[in-house]
Formats: C-alpha cells, sequence, structure tokens
C-alpha cells in the first residue's frame, strides 16, 4: 500500500455572505479526501455553527487506533518529525504498518487510510484543531477550558461555535504542552502562560493551570495569513480609502513616524503589513516583536524576536528594549516595532527625535488616550518626544449593513 494523499491546501472555496443567516448551510474542504467544513444555522441554538467533519471509525477501528498510538509514542523518532511533510507522512505511514504487522492487527485498506489520517492529525498536525488550522477562512481559535466548546473567528461569518472539545483536563494539559514544543518555548506549574509562533507563525497565548484560568488549561491561536494582505486588497475590502493609500504612500516615501492605535483584533498588524508596502525597496528596515507576526515581502530586513528568559530568573533574557536601543547600530532606514507597551517606547521615540524612521502599534482608541498612553506610567515620554509623532492611524471595528467588519476610522 502506498501513502495516502493529503491535500493540506486545497483551493480555497468561495464563500457566500448571505444577509439571512438562516439560509446558511455551506461545506468545503480543508484536508482532502477527508475531513470537510459544515457550516450551518442551529434552529435549536438560533445561531450559526461551524462542524468539523472527520472520518467515521468503527468501534472496532477505534480501539485499533488506540493500540497503534500508544505503540507508536514508544519508538517514535521525534527529530524525524521535523522535516518536509512528504517525509513526515512516510515516516508515520511505515512505523504504523510495523506496528499494525508486531501487534498482528488485521485492518481493511480502506479503514486503515482512514486511521492513517488520525495518526497524521496526532502525531505531525495539532490533534481535534488540525482541521481548524488548515481552514483558510479562520483568523482565532479559542478554548476556554476542558469541557468546553472550541470557538472561532471566521472571516465572513465571524464568531462561531465548534463541535469540538477537549473533554478531559489531563488531555487538554497535553495539548497545551505540545503547542509549547511547537513554539519552542517551556510551560509548567512553575511558569504558567505560554506566548508564543507556530512553525507556520501562528500566534499563541496558552494557560497551564485552574490556578489561572478556573476552566482547566486554555489556549487561543491567532492565526495569519501566509502572504500579508496588500494595500489593494484593503481598498478592496473597503477598509479606507484611495485618498487614504495615497497620504500614507507619500508619508512613508518621506520617512515620517507613524503609529497605528485600535482596540484588541481591529487589525492593526495587518495595517502595519500593507502599508510597507510602501516603504521604498532600497531602505533596511529591522522590525522588532515580541512574539512574530510582521511578515514583509521585502529583502533588505532585519527581522528580530525577543527571547524569554532560558532559566529560572530570567537568564539569557533580550527584551524589547534591548533589541530596539541595539537595532538602531544597524543602519536602518526605517524600525518597525510590533507593538509599544513599556519602557521600549522612550527608546522608540528618542529614535523618532534624532531622525530614525518608525512605524508601531499601540492598544489606543483615539488621538487623546494614546498621548495619555505615552505621557503616564509606565512609559512616562516627555512632551517633547511625542512631538516626533508624525501619524496617527486609528483603526476600528464597525457594523456595515449589519456585518461586522473593519475600518480604517481616522
Amino acid at each position: 500500500m502506498e501513502v495516502p494523499t493529503l491535500n493540506l491546501s486545497p483551493k480555497v472555496p468561495s464563500v457566500p455572505r448571505l444577509e439571512d443567516k438562516t439560509k446558511i448551510d455551506l461545506r468545503y474542504m480543508v484536508i482532502e479526501p477527508y475531513v470537510s467544513i459544515h457550516i450551518h444555522y442551529d434552529f435549536d441554538l438560533g445561531e450559526l455553527v461551524y462542524e468539523v467533519e472527520e472520518p467515521i471509525l468503527s468501534i472496532e477501528d477505534t480501539k485499533s487506533l488506540e493500540k497503534i498510538e500508544n505503540a507508536m509514542r514508544e519508538i517514535v523518532n521525534i527529530t524525524l518529525i521535523g522535516g518536509a511533510n512528504e517525509n513526515k507522512l512516510d515516516y508515520i505511514w511505515k512505523t504504523a504498518q510495523l506496528v499494525v504487522s508486531e501487534l498482528g492487527l488485521s485492518i481493511e485498506e480502506n479503514a486503515f487510510q482512514k486511521i492513517f489520517y488520525y495518526l497524521y492529525r496526532n502525531f505531525i498536525g495539532l490533534n481535534e484543531i488540525e482541521a481548524m488550522m488548515r481552514d483558510y477562512f479562520i483568523e482565532d481559535i479559542e478554548c476556554n477550558g476542558s469541557g468546553e466548546p472550541i470557538y472561532i473567528v471566521h472571516r465572513v461569518f465571524r464568531n462561531m461555535k465548534t463541535n469540538v472539545r477537549f473533554k478531559k483536563a489531563e488531555y487538554l494539559s497535553n495539548f497545551v504542552e505540545k503547542l509549547a514544543q511547537k513554539t519552542g518555548k517551556h510551560i509548567s506549574y512553575s511558569s504558567p502562560i505560554l506566548d508564543g509562533s507556530l512553525p507556520d507563525g501562528s500566534r499563541v497565548n496558552a494557560t497551564y493551570t485552574q490556578d489561572i484560568t478556573s476552566k482547566g488549561p486554555t489556549f487561543t491561536i491567532r492565526k495569519f495569513t501566509k502572504t500579508p494582505w496588500t494595500p489593494i486588497q484593503l481598498l478592496g475590502f473597503h477598509e479606507m480609502s484611495p485618498e487614504m493609500l495615497a497620504y500614507f504612500w507619500i508619508t512613508l516615501q518621506y520617512q515620517s513616524n507613524m503609529m497605528i492605535i485600535g482596540g484588541t483584533g481591529t487589525g492593526k498588524t495587518t495595517l502595519l503589513n500593507a502599508v510597507a508596502f510602501f516603504i521604498p525597496q532600497d531602505n533596511r528596515v529591522v522590525s522588532i516583536e515580541d512574539t512574530r507576526e510582521i511578515n514583509l515581502p521585502r529583502e533588505n530586513w532585519l527581522p528580530s524576536v525577543v527571547r524569554s528568559g532560558v532559566n529560572v530568573g530570567g537568564v539569557g533574557e533580550v527584551n524589547m528594549f534591548s533589541l530596539l536601543r541595539g537595532s538602531f547600530r544597524q543602519n536602518p532606514d526605517y524600525v518597525i516595532v510590533g507593538e509599544v507597551r513599556g519602557e521600549e517606547a522612550s527608546v522608540l521615540f528618542q529614535g523618532m527625535a534624532s531622525g530614525h524612521a518608525s512605524i508601531s502599534t499601540m492598544h489606543a482608541d483615539s488621538v487623546d488616550a494614546l498621548i495619555r498612553r505615552l505621557e503616564t506610567p509606565p512609559i512616562n515620554l516627555s512632551p517633547m518626544l511625542v512631538n516626533s509623532l508624525d501619524v496617527v492611524a486609528i483603526i476600528s471595528h464597525a457594523i456595515v449593513k449589519g456585518q461586522e467588519t473593519r475600518r480604517l476610522r481616522e
């Protein structure tokens, strides 16, 4: 038997926007030929629901899967699951066949191919949420604890409840540990909060114990598109006007200092990625973030990410303040800071004042709120430094014709 073909990136379907939610009933594939997504209106719940449809195994095949998984955990070489997808699939397939032979299991080919999907999902993928990670339309995946349904934020239909849940706290704890391993970071009872980036660039925040979150371990994954939205695409989404784009083009052409502000999930980083297209291609750009989100389609770009302490006490930590201070010695034409929160703001604004053009984001909903945050603790900037800022772009959630969307407000 050959390794089954898993198409992990099927063609992105066209998803219609219907005014009447009760008429919505659509399916599309996310992992061909095994997994589809069914979005429909649930009249009992009175809301749209998001259902992951995976292969159905018989009771006998479910027992076989459990035996194979348990045996494979003893012999799988973790280092071999780090290469290209084809190599991983081939390795898992051969190991599974070896285990089936050793255990003397009798499984029909069709059933074994379904079982192989679950082996891929649990050893290479992200278990129950692998299908959601493969869904182009998902922006956020939110788990509020064990026994709770997972919620997602869909690009077209926004917030929806799913049919997926982690029933046992112990299993969810193990999954959060898996997320930590994928990000290359550590989570434990002594360090129960995780912030990191998955190999595909998605941002992860997770908690580990009931001391922190009463419903048990939790996680939130913010997915990003592999290629950033272009200014023209944001124009097509009516997020901004042509005049606004022209203004951004002029300001970045002449190295203006810009701050993009707004609430959580309003699209600050998306806008930052898009307007960065206007930075002249011959300019050297240095970016600094706590978790990697910025994605610039240019060659002369030096991306930097903070590093948390490698052991107890924070030994080996490289924070945003240190990276930002060092960036001004890297001869940048533009410095981009993912998000300003604390003491690094003083270095950023001193850099602006000394002629280093900069772009950053911050949580605030108006120019007045931004200035108050900059001039009060913990940032405590002097008004003279705040004067270095040339442009503030305010982005916010908006309801347009009954649909939730994002708009560059002013």
